[in-house]
């Protein structure tokens, strides 16, 4: 499948890749400084193939090969991409997957686009982790750099130093989710590894109890880690998406 792009808005362009496959189709939505190639990414795609099911990746702005710079983007223009995705390149019911930072930008589009999202599957998810990292992780002197200079560089286990600017944490602000009842109805499932070091995995059970659908489950991985991506944490979590679409299914 070659790499496709589209132009959502004036200055915009988002890269994708799509297979044309049966309903429900799949869309995976990465976490924060991932792209498209990953693991996740990439294995969920070839195993939708398999099966002849839509499948859909893509980068957001400022990530992998789309048009902007990542420092520009936030949490709401991060979801507006995923909704011009969702509306312009998908068809049909979707399973919608989210990995991390994409776990929350997945329940927020979720909200928004209930009646195509027939199932919801949460990889790690982390809603309103701007909140956490500046009230939990940051010192007053890691504040007072945000407030001055307007960014801050937070060490990753996964490669270069995240840029956080001022400008994310406001917004995040706007698209807190944890603070009243998360209005889902369809299918969930959460998917966290016990030994997460990036995202605590009782967050999961706190979006557990926020949510409204009467189809919401947490599955633990007592050994898993933040990426979950070993060869058996991709076999679980592609078993539960065969789950969900049999449910989308009516089967």
């Amino acid at each position: 499948m070659t790499q496709q792009s589209f132009s959502p808005r004036e200055g915009v362009t988002i890269a994708y890749h799509k297979t044309q496959g049966t309903q429900p189709g799949v869309m995976f939505m990465g976490g924060f400084m991932s792209d498209m190639s990953g693991t996740k990414a990439t294995f969920f795609e070839e195993q939708c193939k398999k099966r002849g099911q839509a499948y859909l990746r893509f980068d957001y702005t400022g990530h992998g090969v789309s048009s902007g710079k990542f420092t520009e983007g936030n949490i709401g223009s991060w979801l507006q991409d995923a909704l011009d995705v969702f509306d312009e390149l998908t068809q049909g019911p979707q399973i919608v997957v989210g990995s991390s930072m994409g776990g929350w930008l997945s329940l927020l589009l979720t909200l928004q686009r209930a009646e195509r999202v027939a199932g919801l599957v949460c990889l790690a998810p982390a809603p309103d982790f701007t909140e956490d990292i500046y009230h939990l992780e940051f010192d007053d002197a890691a504040r007072a750099q945000l407030a001055e200079k307007g960014i801050v560089h937070r060490p990753s286990d996964y490669g270069d130093p995240y840029p956080l600017t001022r400008q994310l944490f406001e917004d995040g602000r706007k698209h807190l989710l944890l603070k009243d009842e998360i209005g889902i109805r369809c299918p969930v499932r959460l998917i966290h590894g016990k030994q997460d070091p990036d995202v605590p995995w009782q967050k999961s059970g706190q979006i557990l109890e926020k949510l409204a659908s009467q189809d919401a489950k947490t599955v633990w991985i007592e050994d898993g880690d933040h990426r979950l991506s070993r060869d058996q944490d991709l076999a679980l979590i592609d078993g539960v998406i065969e789950e969900l679409s049999e449910k989308a299914r009516g089967a």
